[in-house]
């Protein structure tokens, strides 16, 4: 079957991922400035950033998935009732305006929604690995990673200008038509015949198959790597526009700069990267984005080391967003290869559960490095970190070529 077949699947699961990714965008990124705003404190901010720990709990989430089937079609059922309950949680929230909404009620709809949000995500990505042919797994990885970037640009960027100029209910209700237009599309995947025949149901699913998943050699090496490969390039992103707020330059060429274009460089770079791993394989394409990640974060240690003009600034930037969208890529991609059959939820969970944490932790740590080192510490630590992860891609990448065949 040519792979033109797929392209419509492939849309469809990168739409439903752009519109998974900007609700959770707007409610973490986007809120807590509207939230300063209207004079909550910064422990109100803070606090409130914990609804966002649902992303850890995605290997138990995944469990229910796998251990009953909804209908014959257990994972289709799964993403449509799920993605309605998302949906729904956004519009009940476009009827509590932050001017008159206790921070218990707002922090209590913005937990159940990342919760909801969170759970869809793994049936729509486990469905993925049903219905794809290992031939488009990467690029399946590719365009996920684009329609994340894409929708932080949403959520984070649009979202807010309509919430400024139409009001608090506008973006809630535009942010559940997106999801509902996913569950419409939702319907179309039945057009296909999967390419994996999942079992009717895994009853047994739960802590001794958590734990069964690392006994495998290459699983318990793969393991090691979503922990290390993407995390410290993730980390870097965050940091980079407070690193140019405090050289010094105005907040909306920052903003238009590297929050828009940095993100439209990171969705291209991730199809981009696509294409280098389906024509060179990912024994090829691993260290060379271990590398380019290296790189990137280390012309960000010298432009800041040197106080370099704003323009030398942006192109270290870019070259970070470009690095990052390479990698997550290719890692979105690979964690396809790394399920068992029967387990395609449970093992989607467990991976993206190291992802969420190891993701949330070095960004967390290179803020505590930040406050003891200054900028300079924080970024030589990550230039240390990734010279690590090069070493550890150049090591793994034969484990790689023997546990995938693209």
């Amino acid at each position: 079957m040519r792979n033109t077949h797929y392209w419509p699947l492939q849309l469809m699961l990168g739409w439903l991922n752009f519109a998974f990714t900007a609700p959770i965008i707007y409610l973490y990124l986007g809120l807590p400035m509207i939230m300063r705003q209207y004079g909550w404190s910064g422990t109100e901010i803070g606090l409130f950033q914990l609804a966002g720990l649902p992303a850890v709990l995605k290997f138990l989430l995944a469990t229910p998935v796998d251990r009953y089937r909804i209908g014959q079609h257990g994972y289709h059922n799964w993403s449509m009732i799920l993605t309605l309950l998302y949906s729904s949680i956004l519009v009940l929230l476009a009827f509590f305006d932050i001017q008159h909404t206790s921070w218990g009620i707002l922090f209590t709809l913005a937990l159940t929604a990342s919760l909801i949000g969170t759970w869809a995500d793994i049936p729509v990505n486990a469905l993925a690995i049903e219905y794809l042919p290992e031939s488009e797994r990467i690029r399946a990885g590719a365009i996920r990673s684009a329609a994340t970037s894409l929708g932080a640009i949403m959520g984070g960027g649009v979202m807010l200008l309509m919430q400024t100029r139409l009001g608090w209910a506008w973006p809630f209700a535009t942010l559940a038509a997106l999801l509902g237009s996913g569950v419409l599309l939702l319907a179309l995947t039945r057009t296909y015949t999967p390419i994996q025949h999942a079992e009717s149901s895994t009853p047994h699913a739960g802590l001794k198959d958590w734990l069964s998943y690392f006994s495998t050699p290459d699983f318990r090496r793969w393991a090691l790597m979503i922990l290390l490969y993407f995390p410290f390039i993730g980390a870097a992103w965050v940091y980079v526009k407070p690193l140019m707020l405090d050289q010094g330059f105005e907040a909306d060429r920052i903003a238009t700069v590297v929050g828009i274009g940095g993100g439209f460089v990171g969705a291209l770079a991730s199809l981009l990267g696509s294409r280098l791993t389906r024509r060179s394989g990912p024994v090829v394409a691993l260290p060379v984005f271990a590398f380019l990640s290296l790189a990137s974060v280390g012309s960000l240690l010298l432009v800041s080391t040197f106080q370099m003009s704003f323009p030398a600034f942006a192109a270290a930037a870019l070259f970070t967003a470009l690095a990052m969208g390479a990698a997550s890529g290719l890692i979105f991609g690979l964690m396809m290869y790394y399920t068992r059959p029967g387990l395609t939820a449970v093992d989607y969970g467990i991976q993206s559960s190291l992802f969420a944490f190891a993701r949330t932790l070095a960004p967390m740590a290179s803020g505590i490095m930040i406050g003891n080192f200054g900028y300079g510490g924080m970024l030589l630590g990550l230039v240390i970190c990734l010279s690590v992860v090069f070493v550890l891609a150049i090591t793994y990448r034969k484990h790689i070529k023997e546990a995938i065949h693209t």
